[in-house]
């Protein structure tokens, strides 16, 4: 498929695009929590990938080589938005008068995925790879140019951070 869509065989790009978008959204709306800003990812990889495909030489997996472009678009994006959000002022919200529609069930789901976000980038891109889309420590060190090992610290690290954040959430449940 990859040789059609380098000969310019377009109904061959929409089926390489519709085969590994899903897979590339996952990835990009953990990293983001933003439904656009994924989205802007996505985009911005799929550019990039058929932008770079000639470079692609098959020593690894599709996946692997795409999910490659895809952290590299990722990682930019999260330096800009970092940048952005660092010179903004947030605003304390209202509190809404009457009832209050969050459940529990909500309350401890956003304080895990605000726990995530608060991962260093590095360590929360391994944390999703591995514990959230599946990806083996091999695939993440082949895709993030690291070493197994390190792919391996950096998620013991992420969990750890996480366990010290959420501990007395979890101490709740036992």
């Amino acid at each position: 498929m990859i040789a059609r869509v380098l000969t310019g065989d377009t109904p061959a790009a929409k089926l390489l695009y519709e085969r590994y978008v899903g897979q590339v959204y996952r990835l990009a709306y953990r990293m983001a929590g933003d439904d656009a800003l994924a989205q802007d990812w996505v985009q911005e990889t799929f550019v990039r990938t058929f932008e770079k495909l000639p470079q692609y030489r098959g020593d690894a997996a599709f996946s692997t080589w795409l999910t490659t472009v895809a952290n590299s678009v990722f990682l930019n994006g999260l330096r800009k938005v970092n940048r952005v959000r660092a010179r903004e002022v947030e605003i304390e919200h209202a509190i809404t008068v009457g009832r209050d529609d969050r459940t529990e069930d909500s309350d401890v789901r956003a304080r895990i995925d605000r726990a995530i976000d608060d991962l260093p980038d590095k360590y929360r891109l391994v944390f999703v790879m591995y514990d959230v889309e599946g990806y083996s420590h091999d695939e993440i060190a082949s895709s993030l140019g690291i070493s197994v090992t390190a792919s391996k610290v950096q998620l013991s690290r992420a969990r750890a951070k996480l366990r010290a954040q959420l501990g007395d959430l979890m101490a709740e449940r036992a």
